[in-house]
């Protein structure tokens, strides 16, 4: 019975989960949990960025407590937030830095990219949705800003998929992870070479594309002997809202709703939609496990949130300012929570008094009244992206299966079922990890169809309804 481990990396926290499948269940444990946030670097000393040093040292000492606790892996994979990564140059060390999606380097950049390739040409090839974040915009800022970075890289690698190489020594791109680039041809799942040439990049830094499930390969006698133990390597769900959709217990009639730093809201689909309609909506396209394709919106999410409570001090819990929000729901307000204003501002609070206040709407003036907006505006916006689902699919949806951390706030789940007008069942919780080890147990055959992992999944935690 062996043991597979998922390393689940968050733009806020990390964490390595233990599990192995049980009869008709799957049992989990939580071996290692850590924080996570940009630190300030790059040329100007401003640039924010990842601390990959400290992350790869935290992905080691979680491995490290596995075999302390005795219960060692078989099999590992990783996950982590999209369309960041890393350059190479030809002796596998890295080009530059590894920089946050978060930094304001590319907030111009889509309309330079947009006069080489028209925007809704963009979107007819690679369906994902315009975010000034987005792979293909982070490297044409870089080809402007740091070109000697680009000149001397050979390999360029999703994030998750640079930490494969660190434990590996192997290069490989993840479907689902590159898939988030737009950088790929959505029809045939590879690296769309027009686009990459149209922008004065070079092919070659974009290796083959590995399918979701790929057994990579042993980990490095190095970090075996760092660890204590030797491992397989498997291409995981790369990209966490991936891992996250196949944990959920989705039918046909379900919409999915991954809670968290980000929401990530949409349908699973036989295949993109690249309609002007979808463009126009701004929904993106991205990959899945077993061919599917996930339609969804990328949405701020309780990111907002976290940038709240750090401007009011830290002087409210989550659980406090939830009850607060509720005690001001009468507050009238709303935010567009897909504003990018809301992205990375340097005050949250201030950002959504001037927006309140742009929009000639009552500004609000305390913790309570803020979170009212917040919470009132991400249910709105959860209400309006289910109905241009059903427009966009021709589905008629019943369900909105929320997964993530996100769902531990009653209130929210609360707000999104009546904004939606559609039952709300929720869990479950570790979804991210958990679509993770799923991954890996098909990978292996332990697992034989998504469908068996999704009882398995309803079966190892209890859901909730509201």
């Amino acid at each position: 019975m062996s043991y597979y481990l998922a390393i689940d990396l968050g733009a806020s926290s990390g964490k390595h989960l233990l599990a192995r499948k049980v009869n008709d269940k799957i049992e989990f444990e939580e071996v290692h949990r850590f924080k996570n946030d940009f630190i300030q670097g790059g040329v100007s000393g401003t640039t924010r960025c990842w601390d990959m040093e400290y992350l790869f040292g935290e992905i080691i000492t979680g491995m490290r407590k596995c075999a302390e606790v005795g219960k060692i892996p078989s099999y590992i994979g990783i996950d982590t937030w999209g369309v960041d990564y890393i350059l190479l140059n030809d002796n596998g060390g890295v080009c530059g830095n590894a920089v946050s999606y978060r930094d304001d380097r590319t907030k111009d950049i889509p309309a330079y990219v947009f006069e080489l390739i028209p925007e809704e040409e963009l979107y007819s090839v690679t369906g994902i949705q315009r975010q000034p974040f987005n792979t293909i915009f982070q490297l044409y800022a870089q080809s402007l800003y740091t070109p000697e970075e680009l000149q001397s890289a050979e390999t360029l690698l999703m994030l998750p998929c640079y930490f494969n190489y660190l434990l590996t020594g192997i290069m490989a791109n993840e479907y689902t992870a590159a898939s988030t680039s737009g950088l790929l041809n959505a029809a045939d799942r590879n690296w769309d070479t027009g686009i990459i040439e149209r922008l004065g990049l070079r092919r070659e830094m974009f290796n083959e594309i590995m399918p979701t499930g790929t057994l990579l390969g042993k980990l490095t006698q190095a970090v075996a002997l760092e660890t204590g133990y030797q491992a397989t390597v498997v291409l995981t769900c790369a990209h966490d809202t991936a891992a996250a959709v196949l944990a959920a217990p989705l039918t046909e009639k379900s919409i999915y709703l991954s809670s968290g730093t980000w929401s990530l809201m949409g349908a699973e689909t036989d295949a993109p939609i690249l309609n002007e309609q979808s463009r126009l909506e701004n929904f993106t396209n991205e990959g899945g496990f077993g061919g599917k394709y996930r339609l969804l919106k990328n949405i701020m999410g309780l990111w907002i949130l976290r940038a709240v409570r750090k401007d009011f001090g830290d002087l409210h819990s989550y659980d406090e300012l939830s009850s607060i929000a509720q005690e001001n729901e009468d507050f009238p307000s709303i935010i567009d929570v897909s504003d990018n204003r809301f992205l990375a501002p340097d005050s949250m609070v201030n950002e959504i008094m001037y927006a309140c206040g742009e929009a000639g709407m009552p500004v609000p003036q305390t913790a309570g009244e803020v979170g009212a907006v917040i919470y009132k505006s991400l249910a709105d916006y959860y209400g309006r992206t289910a109905r241009a689902l059903e427009a966009l699919t021709g589905r008629s949806f019943d369900t909105v299966n929320m997964v993530g951390g996100g769902t531990r706030d009653k209130y929210l789940n609360s707000l999104t079922a009546k904004a939606c007008g559609k039952k709300v069942l929720v869990g479950p919780t570790e979804s991210t990890a958990l679509g993770n080890i799923i991954a890996q147990m098909l990978s292996t055959g332990e697992i034989k169809s998504i469908k068996q992992a999704r009882e398995l999944i309803k079966n190892s935690v209890e859901l909730e309804e509201f």
